[in-house]
């Protein structure tokens, strides 16, 4: 959900950046977006565009400006196998409002009430990502 919505935000702030999405493990590998995960992006008017699960390469994290990640322990993971990766942070670390530390929850396998509270944290971040991007 953050890729595609990071991308319309900044596609419509005139910011040109690459969003890409990576989990820790090979448990998704080649699964497209949730339904339900689908459905609330479309509701809300974002594309779901052809993204496939797969596990972040040393490649990505290498060529990475940024890594944002989703949980702390998310982070945690990219750093142990990444030590040389840069640019970590949690997601909600550009939400002025959310909680230093706080966790951007995965809604799998919960209702779309749940993936709605899950792109209301996304876009409460997204301000201070895309002023991020513009400075840097």
């Amino acid at each position: 959900m953050a890729e595609q919505v990071a991308r319309a935000w900044a596609e419509e702030a005139g910011i040109a950046a690459v969003f890409d999405s990576a989990g820790i493990s090979d448990e998704e590998w080649g699964a497209p977006i949730n339904p339900p995960a689908a459905r609330v992006l479309r509701k809300h008017g974002y594309p779901i565009g052809d993204h496939r699960a797969h596990r972040i390469t040393r490649e990505e994290a290498d060529a990475a400006d940024y890594i944002i990640c989703m949980e702390q322990y998310h982070l945690n993971n990219v750093a142990r196998r990444f030590p040389q990766a840069t640019g970590l942070y949690l997601l909600t670390d550009f939400d002025p409002e959310a909680p230093q530390g706080a966790a951007v929850p995965d809604p799998w396998a919960m209702p779309d009430s749940a993936f709605e509270r899950t792109l209301a944290q996304i876009e409460a971040a997204m301000p201070g990502l895309l002023s991020e991007l513009a400075e840097g």
